[in-house]
């Protein structure tokens, strides 16, 4: 009796080692929420965040140099010190992200051939490899659709992503992470990816729910957490758009900006909410409250969007970003839906004390 004590002791032990061994199938859910941070600053500047919540720090950019991708050559001390980090933080994930918007020039030629994807994705398990980081963030903006003025883009791009993924999940195995950033609007949904082929092949979907209004003719939210009839796009439109698609929500992953879109000659008429205007320029949320104090614009709350913006009636300057309280309210929804978590561009755009990181932290907690 003793003995069959034993063995059932030491059954349940391996049972429960098995049970909490962390798998790489991409077809397991997730039972960690994701925080998961762009990183597109240079070596030394990263020392002054705390990166003790984070799951995942994406570098940015690689980029295609004939069919292989490569790190530029001054950029290498980056991910070496990236990867460094894995030691200070045992759990933490490097992830290098290919492309990025205006990067991804030759993607639609190079990934329409088998060749081409066969090439891609030998040179990405060599970069994994030598540079002893975690997985690959597809961000060719956009397959299938138009993106950067003047990249090529063609219907044959929606098929070729899947096989893609497909390509590099066969070569990477289930040893590295694949995970792809979506555009937040309805086209890119419907027309740049096969989602139902390409889901079960990724380990998440980072989805770019901001830049919902970039550099147009008109202001409003960049990056709202709900619609309102003047602005369908927000957070809450994308994740209700891909549910009703298939998109498995614990594979979602919803993003937050570092950073606010100005206008300039905007008129006097609803706090300069939804106004004609003309894009001025993009500012990092570190600068953000010196540009808001010196230019007198006035903060304000919009309850429908959950979204901050500020404005000056005396210059016509509006600026739509995000903020503690509505980057705190993004990570609350990313949970209580049951999503995978949070992403954001870019932690160097972020205040190291006080900063929107922080807000996540806090959420957390």
């Amino acid at each position: 009796m003793a003995g069959k004590k034993i063995l059932l002791a030491f059954a349940i032990c391996i049972a429960g080692l098995a049970s909490s061994a962390k798998s790489t199938n991409p077809d397991q859910k997730n039972d960690k929420f994701l925080v998961m941070a762009y990183y597109a600053g240079n070596e030394s500047a990263i020392d002054q965040f705390d990166l003790s919540g984070l799951t995942h720090i994406i570098y940015s950019f690689c980029f295609l140099e004939g069919n292989r991708m490569i790190i530029p050559e001054n950029r290498i001390p980056v991910v070496k010190k990236l990867a460094s980090l894995k030691n200070e933080y045992p759990g933490l994930k490097i992830i290098l992200a290919l492309g990025g918007w205006g990067g991804c020039e030759t993607c639609s030629d190079v990934f329409s051939s088998v060749s081409g994807r066969s090439e891609f994705a030998v040179s990405v398990k060599e970069l994994m490899q030598i540079y002893n980081v975690d997985g690959i963030d597809l961000d060719w903006e956009y397959p299938a659709i138009p993106g950067y003025p003047g990249h090529p883009y063609k219907p044959e791009d929606r098929r070729n992503f899947t096989l893609l993924v497909r390509e590099l999940r066969n070569t990477l195995g289930n040893d590295y992470e694949i995970g792809f950033a979506a555009g937040g609007f309805p086209r890119f949904f419907n027309e740049s990816v096969e989602w139902d082929q390409v889901m079960p092949l990724v380990d998440y979907v980072n989805i770019m729910t901001y830049d919902l209004v970039a550099g147009g003719p008109t202001t409003g939210h960049h990056t709202p957490l709900y619609s309102r009839p003047e602005q369908s796009l927000s957070v809450d439109f994308a994740i209700n758009y891909l549910d009703s698609i298939g998109v498995d929500r614990s594979k979602m992953i919803i993003g937050a900006a570092f950073y606010g879109r100005a206008w300039e000659n905007v008129p006097d008429i609803q706090n300069g909410l939804f106004q004609p205007g003309t894009f001025k320029t993009a500012i990092t949320y570190k600068d953000l409250p010196g540009w808001i104090s010196e230019n007198g614009l006035t903060e304000m709350w919009d309850e429908k969007a959950s979204a901050p913006f500020a404005y000056s009636s005396e210059k016509g300057l509006f600026v739509t970003f995000d903020n503690p309280v509505s980057v705190g309210l993004k990570t609350r929804y990313a949970k209580e839906n049951g999503l995978a978590g949070i992403m954001f561009w870019q932690l160097g755009g972020d205040s190291p004390v006080n900063g929107l990181l922080e807000s996540i932290y806090r959420e957390l907690e």
